[in-house]
């Protein structure tokens, strides 16, 4: 059956934070025993997956223990005794931060990234960092430090990335919660590849601290596009998760301002006004997805939301993806030596005025000077105020969060050489996987992916939920309802056999 989703099991393997949450705090088990089930699940499945390629096991232990006394004492912390994997690119005091590049194998930061910080005091126990690709650069997980990650789904297909190691590790079982970050789609791909939740917070909602490329300090601030947020296998998961981590930087902004997101628009899925998108003027959808959107948008409907297929308000999507592109390789372009900026500088220099393609325009963000930065910026500011406008009409945007379910591992160089398929034609990899991610990168709008579907292979479908600027808990109760619905996160069949503790 693919349209319904059989409901979440409650078993220590894959129960949702709530309910680890209540039997910890009901004694059925101590956060002692959960950390050593999930490491003993790790050790045992994790040798075939590779998706916690960075562990601290011996930490969690001791981590744990200190839960156990606290939940002795009564104490009441949202995370308090939960299992927790963190993407490798966030510093934690005391393991390697090398974002894949082997030549920073032996850097340790000195400190917790703020996030890690907030997590801990939560009382979260980090059990280990996921798999990335080298320099966060690719839709699959691979790297020469650790080695490639598998999606839990098909072992011979990418879990996707970024943060392919943490959709991975929700989906096999190894804690109810990831932390990743999404600059390209980052987090919404590896949700839709591995059929678990991904929450791409609105700009600046979630402190970068702690989140840079060694050797950097870590010091407060925003970068552009990129963003920090959690990975779970239930809405509400999330929506927990970004409670703890949310929250302007304390030795910056939360000097003087604090945080007050408005609440969920709607309650109810038949008050919703949601505009579907399913194709893109530059790129197709493929098949699979583009039909599991349209059953989804009939399912809403006759859940009475209101459903809208067209608007004439919409954005130009062509020219966001253009926009976004040159936006994209801009804010990535301080990782570049010399030697390629130079390079880069070269190629745009030779571009003819006329190429708009979305290669062109992702070579025209490397060497971008300040002054294009800016004229860029101020185009993406008018684009901000057009999507304003189209969320007076909707509360939300149903679009794709790729054009393909889970595809076979590539790792052909160069990157810019690859080729994806789409319904058996190809297309340049880079242009037909980055470009979902706009238009929520390009505009800092939240982004909520839910798993929907299989294919009748049996891969996870998922779509992306956008909705306004700052307005996180609307995408996030939308897709809290899609799964109450229509379904939500199901273990992948060759992990749920494992199973073998439940309440």
């Amino acid at each position: 059956m693919q349209r319904g989703l059989p409901p979440m099991p409650t078993d220590w393997d894959y129960g949702s934070i709530s309910t680890l949450l209540s039997a910890l705090h009901a004694r059925k088990v101590s956060a002692s025993e959960l950390i050593e089930h999930t490491i003993a699940r790790i050790e045992a499945l994790d040798g075939r997956i590779n998706a916690v390629v960075v562990r601290d096991f011996d930490r969690a232990r001791d981590a744990a223990r200190a839960a156990d006394a606290a939940l002795g004492r009564g104490e009441q912390q949202p995370l308090l005794g939960i299992p927790v994997t963190l993407k490798e690119p966030f510093n934690v005091a005391g393991l390697p931060t090398t974002w894949g590049f082997p030549h920073f194998r032996d850097f340790q930061p000195a400190e917790d990234a703020l996030v890690v910080s907030r997590l801990k005091a939560a009382g979260a126990v980090i059990i280990g960092k996921t798999n990335i690709p080298i320099g966060l650069r690719d839709f699959q997980s691979y790297n020469e430090i650790y080695g490639t990650t598998s999606n839990p789904w098909d072992l011979g297909r990418s879990p996707g990335g970024s943060s392919g190691g943490s959709g991975a590790a929700l989906a096999a079982g190894f804690g109810p919660l990831s932390i990743g970050s999404d600059i390209g789609g980052s987090i919404r791909v590896p949700a839709h590849f591995c059929g678990v939740f991904g929450h791409k917070p609105s700009l600046g909602l979630v402190p970068l601290r702690g989140y840079s490329l060694p050797p950097a300090p870590p010091v407060p601030g925003q970068g552009d596009l990129a963003v920090v947020g959690p990975m779970t296998r239930t809405a509400s998961d999330l929506a927990l998760a970004l409670d703890v981590i949310a929250g302007p930087d304390e030795t910056r902004d939360g000097i003087g301002y604090r945080l007050a997101l408005p609440a969920p628009r709607h309650d109810q899925l038949r008050d919703f006004r949601i505009l579907v998108i399913d194709t893109h003027p530059l790129m197709p959808t493929g098949d699979a997805v583009r039909s599991a959107i349209g059953r989804l948008a009939e399912r809403l409907e006759r859940s009475g939301a209101r459903v809208a297929r067209s608007s004439a308000s919409l954005p130009d999507l062509a020219e966001s993806a253009r926009l976004y592109m040159k936006l994209l390789n801009a804010a990535r372009s301080p990782r570049l030596t010399p030697a390629a900026l130079a390079e880069a500088q070269g190629v745009a220099a030779a571009l003819s005025p006329d190429d708009r393609s979305l290669q062109a325009e992702r070579a025209r963000g490397w060497a971008m000077v300040h002054r294009e930065w800016l004229a860029t910026d101020a185009a993406r500011l008018r684009l901000q105020q057009r999507w304003q406008e189209l969320f007076r009409d909707f509360d939300a945007v149903i679009y794709p969060a790729a054009a393909v379910p889970a595809f076979p591992q590539d790792q052909s160089e160069p990157f810019d050489a690859r080729q994806l398929d789409i319904d058996g034609q190809l297309y340049p990899y880079a242009d037909a996987c980055f470009i979902w991610a706009d238009p929520a990168s390009t505009c800092g709008l939240p982004a909520t992916a839910v798993p929907i579907e299989r294919t009748p292979s049996g891969l996870p479908i998922g779509v992306q939920i956008i909705g306004p600027y700052l307005e996180d808990r609307t995408t996030i109760a939308l897709a809290g309802l899609i799964e109450r619905a229509f379904g939500g996160f199901v273990p992948p069949p060759s992990l749920a056999a494992t199973q073998s503790v439940t309440w």
